[in-house]
């Protein structure tokens, strides 16, 4: 059985799964200069000025996590309706549930993600959220389209 390749990912924070309390760990991730450019290039952004998450990962059925909490951008975005950019603070909620692949087959929750080597990589789970919650077609607020 050969090993998957390890991904590397711009902004990777990793959480063992088996330190977890019972009671739950509170996680307070924040990505540096380098981090938030590299994001700023996946997410084609103009700029990402910060990035951070405050995250509560609780112990789930079976042998899971259950990670819920709030990601906030820092972004420089550009209008589609003036091409002009602004700044703009995002905040995008987060509830993700992972396990372990075994159980995964039989789970009763249809989004629960695979634990990968005993692990979940809060930094990705942030990334992917902002990646998935970021306005397609940005614009200033206040800002409409108007035919004339």
């Amino acid at each position: 059985m050969s090993k998957k390749p390890v991904v590397q990912t711009e902004f990777s924070r990793p959480l063992l799964t088996d330190r977890v309390p019972r009671k739950g760990s509170h996680e307070h991730i924040i990505a540096d200069e380098k981090e938030c450019l590299a994001l700023a290039q996946r997410f084609d952004l103009p700029k990402l000025f910060s990035f951070k998450a405050r995250l509560l990962a609780m112990p789930w059925r079976g042998g899971g996590i259950h990670i819920t909490g709030v990601v906030e951008a820092d972004v420089e975005r550009i209008s589609v309706v003036s091409l002009e950019s602004f700044r703009r603070i995002e905040k995008f909620q987060v509830d993700r549930i992972f396990l372990p692949p075994k159980i995964i087959v039989d789970a009763v929750e249809d989004d629960a993600e695979p634990i990968q080597n005993g692990e979940v990589d809060l930094g990705e789970v942030a990334a992917e959220t902002m990646g998935l919650e970021l306005d397609p077609y940005p614009r200033k607020d206040g800002e409409a389209f108007v035919e004339n």
